[in-house]
C-alpha cells in the first residue's frame, strides 16, 4: 500500500462520489479494480478475497468481491445495499457509495447520490443506453448532481471499437443533457482487465482524456459551498454556566452552506429576530471567519430565543418562511406515501408535524413523463407532493441548496424514514449542447 503523510492527507479535498448503473454492468468490480490499482485494499482484504474467489472456483481474483460484502450480494452475484469505501490518494480524499442496479433497490441509489458532487454511471458496452441507464442519469439530474461520468465498461468484450464507444457517449449525453445535468465526461474502461481506471490503456490509443482515477482526482468540487446563501441550523444551545464562562451563551452547529464572520447581521428563523454575531468560536478558539463545512458556536450581541432547530442566515439574504411545502420526493418505505398521511418533516435540525395535503404527479423515468393525481406514492417513485406542515419552516430551493433545500419524511409511530424530498423544481433548465468542433476529446 502506497504511504500519505498526515501533512499530505491534510492538504488534500475531499470528494463524495457515487456509482451506479444497471445490473451486471461491472459497478462492483470498477470499485474493487479502482481500489486494488490505487493502492488502497490492505493486503489482509486482498488474501480474503482471493481465498473467496479460489472457493467459487474462480482463475482470476473476484475484485467485485471488496465491496458486495452482503452474503446474499456475493452468492447471486449483484449489489444490494449500498456499500461505502473510503480511499485516498496523494492528490485527494474520496467518500465512494457503491448504489445498486436493480430497479426494486432505486431508492438505494437515491440515498447514495444525495450527498454526492460526482456520479459514475457504467454502461455495458455490448447493451448500450437501457433503461435503467436512463433512470440513473434522471436521478442524479432529479439530485442537482453537479458532474457525472459515464464509464462504458466491458469495452474488451466489443473490441475496444471506437464507433461502439463514441455512439453510446453520444446517446447518453444528449439525453443527460435534456435533463439538465450540467456536465457529462465519457470514458472508454475495462475494470475486468483495468483499461482506463487507474492506468491508461494500451488498447485504446484512439482515446486521449483521463482515467477515472485522474477525473476523480481532478474534477472540481465544492466550489460552490462557500459563495452560496449562509445557513447555521442550531444543533445546541452552549450554558456552561461557569465560574470561568457565567454568562456565556453559544448557538452550535454546522454551516450547511455559505459563510459567516464577527459583526455580520443575522435573522433567527423562524422567529425573525434578528441581531448581530459578536463571535465565532471554532475548536474552542476564537475566529473572525468560519465557513462550510465547518462546526462552529456562534455568539450573539443580544440575548434573544434561540434553541435546536432554529437557522441562523443573514439578516439580508433570509429564505421566506412557509407551511405549504412543494416538492419532489422519493419514497423509499415498502409502505405507500398516501393523500392525507400524518408525517413528521425533518429539515435541518428542525422535526415537525405534517400533512400530505396532495400527490399531483407521479413520475415515469423510463421516458420522464408525469402521471397525474396517482393517489400514492410507493417503494422507488418519485413523484410530486403538497405537505402542509404545523409551524412555519424557512426553506431554500434544492437548486440554491442541498442542504436547506432537502427534507425527510419520517413515520411518527416508529421512526421509519419514508421519504427523501427536495424543495422546488424537478429538474434543471437543460444546458445547450456543445458543437462538437468544440469539444475536447470525449469529455462531452
Amino acid at each position: 500500500m502506497s504511504t500519505i503523510t498526515p501533512e499530505e492527507l491534510a492538504a488534500t479535498t475531499l470528494l463524495r462520489f457515487a456509482t451506479a448503473g444497471s445490473v451486471d454492468d461491472g459497478k462492483s468490480t470498477l470499485v474493487g479494480r479502482l481500489l486494488h490499482d490505487s493502492k488502497s485494499v490492505l493486503a489482509d482484504q486482498l488474501e480474503a478475497v482471493q481465498r473467496a474467489s479460489a472457493s467459487r472456483g474462480q482463475d482470476e481474483v473476484d475484485l467485485a468481491l471488496l465491496t458486495d460484502g452482503l452474503r446474499a450480494e456475493r452468492e447471486q452475484g449483484i449489489t444490494i445495499d449500498v456499500a461505502y469505501r473510503y480511499f485516498a490518494t496523494p492528490r485527494r480524499r474520496f467518500i465512494l457509495a457503491d448504489t445498486p442496479g436493480h430497479v426494486q433497490y432505486t431508492r438505494n441509489m437515491v440515498t447514495g447520490a444525495s450527498t454526492a458532487e460526482l456520479t459514475v454511471i457504467l454502461v455495458d458496452a455490448r447493451n448500450g443506453v437501457v433503461e435503467q441507464t436512463r433512470r440513473h442519469a434522471a436521478i442524479a439530474a432529479l439530485l442537482r448532481v453537479p458532474h457525472v461520468v459515464l464509464a462504458v465498461n466491458k469495452m474488451d468484450l466489443v473490441g475496444y471499437d471506437e464507433k461502439v464507444f463514441a455512439a453510446i457517449a453520444e446517446e447518453f449525453t444528449a439525453y443527460a443533457t435534456g435533463l439538465g445535468v450540467p456536465e457529462v465526461t465519457a470514458i472508454p474502461v475495462s475494470a475486468l482487465v483495468g483499461d482506463n481506471v487507474v492506468e491508461p490503456s494500451a488498447h485504446m490509443d484512439w482515446y486521449g482524456g483521463p482515467t477515472v482515477l485522474e477525473h476523480l482526482e481532478t474534477v472540481p468540487v465544492g466550489q460552490d459551498l462557500t459563495h452560496a446563501h449562509a445557513r447555521l441550523p442550531v444543533q445546541y444551545v452552549i450554558r456552561p454556566r461557569t465560574a470561568e464562562h457565567p454568562d456565556y451563551r453559544g448557538y452550535a452547529g454546522q454551516i450547511a452552506a455559505g459563510a459567516f464572520r464577527v459583526g455580520d447581521e443575522v435573522t433567527v428563523l423562524p422567529s425573525g429576530r434578528t441581531s448581530r454575531i459578536s463571535g465565532i468560536d471554532l475548536l474552542g478558539t476564537p475566529v473572525q471567519e468560519a465557513f462550510t463545512p465547518q462546526s462552529v458556536t456562534v455568539l450573539l450581541e443580544d440575548d434573544i430565543d434561540v434553541s435546536r432547530g432554529d437557522l441562523i442566515v443573514p439578516a439580508a439574504d433570509a429564505p421566506a418562511t412557509t407551511q405549504d411545502v412543494e416538492a419532489t420526493v422519493c419514497h423509499v418505505a415498502d409502505a405507500p406515501l398516501t393523500v392525507g398521511h400524518r408525517v413528521l418533516l425533518k429539515h435541518g435540525t428542525r422535526t415537525v408535524k405534517a400533512i400530505v395535503k396532495d400527490i399531483p404527479s407521479r413520475l415515469a423515468l423510463d421516458d420522464l413523463s408525469h402521471h397525474p393525481d396517482p393517489g400514492q406514492l410507493v417503494a422507488n417513485d418519485i413523484g410530486r407532493v403538497t405537505i402542509r406542515t404545523a409551524e412555519p419552516l424557512p426553506l431554500d430551493s434544492y437548486a440554491d441548496s442541498r442542504r436547506t433545500g432537502s427534507f425527510i419524511l419520517i413515520d411518527p409511530a416508529d421512526g421509519t424514514t419514508l421519504t427523501a424530498g427536495m424543495v422546488g423544481e424537478s429538474f434543471a433548465d437543460p444546458e445547450p449542447v456543445r458543437d462538437a468542433a468544440d469539444q475536447d476529446g470525449w469529455d462531452f
